[in-house]
């Protein structure tokens, strides 16, 4: 029960500060591809994404090194390829950071991911889109502390780590907004202010009136393209469909073989129902 109640308390606390580092954006959401979800060699290949990219400050406690060899992987595999904190594979994906220096160094501490792609998901999407969307949103921003924003998650804390992947993407902003006059309160007209951030990070900013149309107020929000990385978009997109994969897969390790076993349950409550429509048919049928 106290083991129970920690996990709930410690899940809270992720949700807590995961929305402490940045607030939310009306940036539509891309599709995730999830026909990686069943792609063995793209699960591995995110799995070595995550620890290699992520575990260095996020956490996955919920999850266990030996559940990696659902994926096809020996024992001797992890050890030697995907524990870095750890000995034993038994041992839950934890990480070497104290909660006392990130707080020092960061803030907060940054969440733990067990259940991230389960806890992102939204009447907007799969929480597998939202993750999808925000790990391919990252453009240059030299007004943040960390040199990087994020067009799905608004001011976010986490820089881009995978820039080096994908390399720097500018942006621009349009901010439609519908002005009053302070004496009668009435409409003044819309005003649309454009800010700009090239692949360096430098902001540029003009406004200016909208006369005629149809204007509405609203937030538009055009990337860039990627330039720098040692990856092409497809490819950069492709590693991140198999981070992804590999998130959604380890918020429930058990979906692949529910869904299996959901099917033969299916599929016997099929066979059972003609069974049981034709013993019903054979019981009535002397009955007047």
């Amino acid at each position: 029960m106290n083991k129970l109640l920690g996990k709930s308390i410690a899940l809270l606390a992720a949700c807590f500060i995961g929305s402490a580092y940045g607030s939310g954006s009306s940036y539509p959401l891309d599709h995730f591809p999830v026909e990686k979800l069943t792609d063995q060699s793209a699960l591995q290949n995110g799995a070595k994404l995550f620890v290699n990219y992520c575990l260095n400050c996020h956490g996955a406690s919920s999850m266990r090194y030996n559940r990696l060899r659902d994926l096809g992987l020996t024992e001797a595999q992890i050890s030697t390829n995907l524990m870095f904190t750890t000995t034993k594979v038994g041992e839950p994906m934890k990480i070497a950071l104290r909660a006392s220096d990130a707080k020092d160094w960061f803030g907060a501490l940054p969440p733990d991911l067990s259940v991230i792609a389960r806890a992102r998901a939204s009447a907007e999407g799969s929480g597998a889109d939202w993750l999808y969307t925000y790990l391919r949103a990252y453009y240059r921003d030299s007004t943040r502390s960390t040199g990087w924003n994020n067009a799905l998650f608004e001011n976010v804390g986490m820089p881009h780590v995978l820039w080096q992947l994908q390399g720097a993407r500018g942006v621009s902003i349009e901010d439609i907004r519908e002005s009053r006059d302070p004496k009668t309160g009435k409409s003044a007209g819309f005003t649309k202010t454009t800010v700009s951030f090239d692949t360096a990070g430098l902001r540029t900013e003009s406004s200016e009136k909208i006369s005629g149309g149809h204007p509405h107020a609203g937030k538009t929000i055009k990337l860039g393209k990627a330039e720098g990385g040692s990856l092409s978009q497809a490819d950069y997109d492709s590693q991140i469909g198999d981070l992804v994969a590999f998130l959604t897969y380890m918020s429930d390790p058990n979906a692949s073989s529910r869904t299996r076993l959901g099917v033969w349950v299916l599929l016997f409550l099929a066979l059972f129902t003609v069974f049981a429509w034709h013993l019903n048919r054979v019981y009535w049928k002397d009955v007047k």
